[in-house]
């Protein structure tokens, strides 16, 4: 692969993940609660590179062919996306003040790994688009083998990732911790954000 085909790889990727999502939702959230922007977004990044190792694997064109199984991956995010999305207008996140937040903070970490992982990497709008997307730039030619160049490309698309959703937790932790009301909101509208894929998610399917 050629340094070209990178760069054009990671403009079009850079262009999705500015793109406000799921994805950012999440990273706004964890940035309101404060001092779990770093595990939420590692695992929206792991969730990520799933996606990348199955398209790689030759098991998302599998999926991507059987209607009923995609059908269960789309109802299975959305479903998750509905219930993280609920329970954000349940239970906004708030900034922490609790001093004995720190001692529940490596629980709590693991926590926030654990949903980013499950908010990213049950996303079928993910799973198509690295269907859809990652292939496009890859050469039968090429020295390496087309699913060492899809990993690397994910591999790209991960690291765009992660800066920007690290610039958006952080961003929303400097921003919001001092003005509790306005976290309020914001928390409840990403979980808005969430119900509302959700839902187009469903509609989706129904009308398919």
């Amino acid at each position: 692969m050629t340094f070209g085909v990178f760069a054009a790889f990671w403009a079009v990727s850079f262009l999705f993940v500015i793109t406000p999502g799921v994805d950012w939702a999440y990273a706004i959230s964890a940035g309101v609660r404060g001092r779990i922007v770093v595990p939420a977004v590692a695992g929206l990044l792991a969730g990520h590179l799933l996606a990348t190792v199955v398209v790689a694997a030759g098991v998302g064109g599998l999926v991507a062919g059987n209607p009923a199984a995609l059908a269960v991956l789309t109802v299975a995010g959305a479903g998750y996306l509905l219930w993280l999305g609920i329970g954000m207008l349940r239970h906004p996140s708030t900034p922490h003040t609790d001093p004995s937040f720190a001692a529940r903070e490596p629980a709590s970490w693991m926590h926030w790994s654990i949903k980013g992982i499950c908010v990213s990497g049950l996303n079928p709008k993910v799973f198509l688009l690295f269907l859809a997307l990652l292939p496009q730039f890859t050469d039968p030619a090429a020295a390496w083998p087309v699913p060492v160049q899809i990993v690397a490309l994910g591999l790209v698309h991960a690291f765009s990732c992660g800066v920007v959703y690290l610039l958006v937790g952080f961003g929303a932790q400097a921003v919001l911790q001092a003005r509790p009301a306005a976290a309020d909101i914001v928390s409840r509208l990403s979980g808005a954000a969430m119900i509302v894929i959700a839902v187009l998610l469903f509609a989706e399917q129904a009308s398919g």
